[in-house]
């Protein structure tokens, strides 16, 4: 009887407050939603990451006759002592990776330039001996890089070090932004319907005040009172996360699945996977956001 109790006045609850129900619903479908495609763009940004940086390599090529640069003698290449100190100092340096030192000379510099422009008219406008020999470097770590650069940069010999990582950095600064911005903006309205919550509580409470006072004075106790507005928030809670778990899921398979896998194969993109763990996340988030401010505001306004 008791439970039968709670859940008729659960039922009658959220009839009675419908259109606050629904504005709660919406408000949780919106917010959770946000939150949500920030998660999944914090786990996209991270496949891209995982991908690119562990590709990474610092490139440091060497003077030709043709080549300028601070260290480059005009009309001379680099000698071959001057390439065995380069190599030493690289295999050398902590942050190069064990046997990340790879040398290419001109012949296969040659080979990867018409592997590149095969069917180009450009194929043809070099030779081999115009070709720039250059050390391919694997980092131990991909966050670190300055300390290979800085060593090998004023060598005799080196004309340039090139790092992919200026190129991207910038690009996952502007992802990070993204991604930081979609997740302030979900806080707000995560935090919009929390009050929301609160707010609907207190009303509910306040227009059952009488029933209320009944329930204590024949020796309720405070969490049997409490259960009915609980249940209304998880209620509607747990609707607005379903809907914005179908926004999620249908966003992931129509927009990337379907449309960025296509159209980019070269680039790792999120799936299914990481859409079911956005869900769990906006799942636990929305269940917090219905208990914590209910708790909160029966503790405060059922004091009969």
């Amino acid at each position: 009887m008791r439970f039968r109790h709670i859940f008729s006045e659960t039922r009658h609850g959220l009839r009675r407050n419908l259109t606050m129900t629904l504005a709660v619903i919406m408000t949780m479908w919106v917010s959770l939603s946000l939150f949500g495609a920030g998660l999944l763009a914090n786990q996209q940004v991270d496949l891209m990451k995982g991908r690119w940086y562990d590709k990474i390599e610092i490139s440091v090529f060497l003077c030709t006759k043709d080549t300028r640069g601070d260290q480059c003698s005009p009309g001379q290449e680099v000698t071959a002592a001057q390439r065995e100190t380069i190599r030493q100092t690289l295999e050398r340096n902590p942050e190069v990776a064990p046997g990340g030192v790879y040398f290419e000379n001109k012949t296969e510099a040659f080979a990867e330039f018409r592997k590149a422009y095969v069917g180009n008219p450009i194929q043809d406008s070099l030779t081999v001996d115009q070709m720039q020999e250059s050390f391919r470097v694997k980092l131990a770590n991909p966050e670190q890089y300055e300390g290979v650069v800085s060593s090998v940069a004023g060598l005799p010999g080196v004309q340039a070090v090139q790092d992919l990582r200026k190129y991207l950095d910038p690009f996952f600064s502007w992802l990070s932004l993204l991604q930081w911005g979609t997740i302030i903006a979900s806080a707000l309205l995560l935090f919009a319907a929390a009050l929301q919550i609160g707010n609907t509580i207190r009303l509910a409470a306040f227009a059952r005040r009488r029933e209320i006072g009944i329930m204590r004075l024949v020796g309720a106790s405070n969490l049997y009172i409490t259960l009915p507005f609980l249940f209304e928030a998880v209620i509607s809670a747990l609707l607005g996360a379903a809907l914005a778990c179908v926004t999620l899921v249908s966003g992931v398979y129509f927009i990337i699945t379907k449309k960025a896998e296509v159209s980019i194969q070269s680039l790792p993109w999120i799936g299914r996977d990481q859409a079911l763990l956005a869900c769990a996340g906006v799942a636990t988030v929305g269940l917090l956001l219905a208990i914590i401010p209910t708790l909160i505001t029966t503790r405060k306004y059922l004091r009969v």
